[in-house]
């Protein structure tokens, strides 16, 4: 079975962070383990409480990993400091870590703000050129590339921008755009756009980490970047199309849409 570590937070209510990373892992048929950045007190509703692990307990959760059970890509999450993204950054390379997602998680759903001003620096100074690929919606698009993206075109030169400046692959995600809710990928030097359809679902917790784990997993199986990305959106809205509808807020979505075992009934 192949192997797949998340770097992120927690989120208690269960619909982002690393229990979403884990059910999309598991769901996406392969082994999920998980290294905490960060401790939250969140909801449906908004972000309360933010606590910080140390970088010296984020290096030993992450050679715990790597020296046990070596993982097969890595997803990157909230990580919401300068400091800690270092870390990240040095014991990946340590490591020399492979298929590594990050998703530069700058705010959560609720709007509320998840990263620190110096960290938007050191996610491009670090993270990003070992990365893989990295997967910001439109709004964290706009602050790594430095320009207003108000339309697909804005998108595509955006995308170009990060990843011609970062040396990585780069998904910008359509679901804060007033259009379709297409995705722009540039890898290769190629501009790739994925069509996706807007569903009528008012309950988002949590997309960033789904979809930015599903592409972790699919590259952990060998598959493509490209395809990595396709298998991931057509699973993301699946578990959209679902209509999962909890909390008071805006609501998790079904990780498990797909589940058919028998203990699952």
């Amino acid at each position: 079975m192949k192997t797949v570590l998340s770097i992120a937070g927690s989120d208690p209510s269960g619909g982002a962070g690393i229990q979403a990373d884990i059910k999309t892992m598991t769901l996406n048929g392969v082994y999920a383990m998980s290294a905490v950045t960060a401790l939250t007190a969140q909801n449906t509703l908004g972000v309360r409480a933010i606590e910080e692990v140390s970088a010296d307990l984020l290096k030993e959760q992450i050679d715990c990993v790597f020296e046990d059970i070596y993982p097969d890509a890595v997803k990157i999450g909230m990580v919401s400091s300068k400091e800690l993204i270092e870390t990240i950054a040095e014991r990946l390379d340590f490591f020399k870590a492979e298929n590594i997602v990050v998703d530069p998680v700058m705010a959560a759903t609720s709007g509320s703000s998840l990263l620190k001003t110096d960290a938007v620096d050191a996610l491009i100074k670090y993270l990003f050129p070992i990365s893989t690929i990295v997967t910001p919606n439109i709004p964290e698009a706009e602050v790594l590339s430095g320009m207003e993206i108000l339309n697909e075109k804005d998108m595509k030169k955006a995308a170009e921008k990060i990843g011609r400046e970062c040396s990585c692959a780069v998904l910008i995600k359509g679901g804060h755009s007033i259009n379709d809710a297409d995705d722009i990928l540039f890898s290769d030097d190629v501009i790739t756009v994925f069509k996706g359809r807007r569903i009528d679902n008012p309950n988002t917790h949590g997309t960033g980490c789904t979809l930015s784990s599903a592409i972790a997993s699919n590259l952990a199986k060998g598959y493509p970047i490209k395809e990595s990305v396709q298998r991931a959106k057509d699973y993301l809205s699946c578990a959209l199309t679902a209509d999962l509808n909890l909390g008071k807020g805006s609501g998790p979505i079904d990780h498990a849409f797909d589940l058919k075992s028998e203990f699952a009934q």
